[in-house]
């Protein structure tokens, strides 16, 4: 595959809000091409041009730190074991490239630390707890020893899981993950209360209003999950500080064209 690198500048304090900077995030990696999730994914995310990218992490059975979405294995690698109830051993043994494409058959389920390795630098890597705050003690010992803590960003679904994850590392910004706009309605002024830097929407629930609420709280604003460039372009113009998409370096050639 032809590698097409995009220069961006972006800042690791926040994302930016112009077309040319806004912040253009590897969903899994680049997933559209390379297995989610793998080591693959995120290196080709970052080679081209993706600003961040996101990967979704879980607990072993033996307390380590797995880059993996689904809470079981079956989709990706074939094989139905329940992570949490699984030690690491015995799933580094598993596939989980093949499922994408035969060029990627013997893709491991990386351990967390192996993604934080390979951040780029001026990249940023944006964490997904997938399950609950019972990781947060394991991360932070992978990310305090990383020499990478700057260039990391944390979001979940889980209220109280992106709340324990701001008390654990006040210095990392916190997104709020929902696709449910009533819901945001309701807790959009606890997430600025409670020191959140942000909220990381499903693109079709964000509006004007929802925007200007979102500025008028200092909370900043990055939507899921986006392919299409003219919904990328609606984004962009209300003001979202990041995008999320599986195709990060064709999203950003077709929103950019002239």
């Amino acid at each position: 595959m032809k590698k097409i690198v995009f220069g961006c500048l972006i800042s690791l304090a926040m994302f930016t809000k112009t077309e040319a900077q806004v912040a253009y995030i590897g969903h899994r990696g680049a997933s559209y091409v390379a297995p989610e999730n793998t080591v693959a994914s995120a290196k080709l995310g970052w080679e081209v041009g993706a600003d961040a990218v996101e990967i979704d992490i879980q607990l072993t059975k033996d307390n380590r730190v797995m880059v993996h979405h689904d809470s079981n294995t079956k989709r990706q690698t074939g094989v139905d074991r329940k992570i949490k109830d699984t030690t690491s051993e015995e799933l580094r043994k598993l596939d989980a490239g093949s499922f994408k494409d035969e060029k990627y058959k013997g893709e491991k389920i990386p351990f967390l630390e192996e993604i934080v390795s390979i951040i780029p630098e001026g990249k940023l890597l944006v964490i997904e707890i997938k399950c609950g705050s019972e990781v947060i003690p394991f991360t932070k010992e992978i990310i305090d020893a990383s020499g990478k803590k700057d260039q990391i960003k944390f979001i979940s679904f889980g209220w109280q899981t992106i709340l324990d994850a701001k008390k654990a590392f006040p210095d990392n910004k916190c997104y709020w993950l929902s696709s449910v706009g009533p819901d945001v309605k309701l807790k959009i002024k606890d997430a600025a209360k409670h020191g959140l830097d942000g909220l990381d929407l499903r693109n079709t629930i964000i509006d004007a209003k929802m925007m200007k609420n979102a500025n008028k709280l200092g909370l900043e604003m990055i939507c899921w999950t986006v392919d299409d460039p003219q919904e990328a372009k609606r984004m962009i113009a209300l003001g979202v500080q990041g995008i999320t998409t599986n195709r990060p370096d064709w999203l950003k050639e077709q929103v950019n064209a002239k």
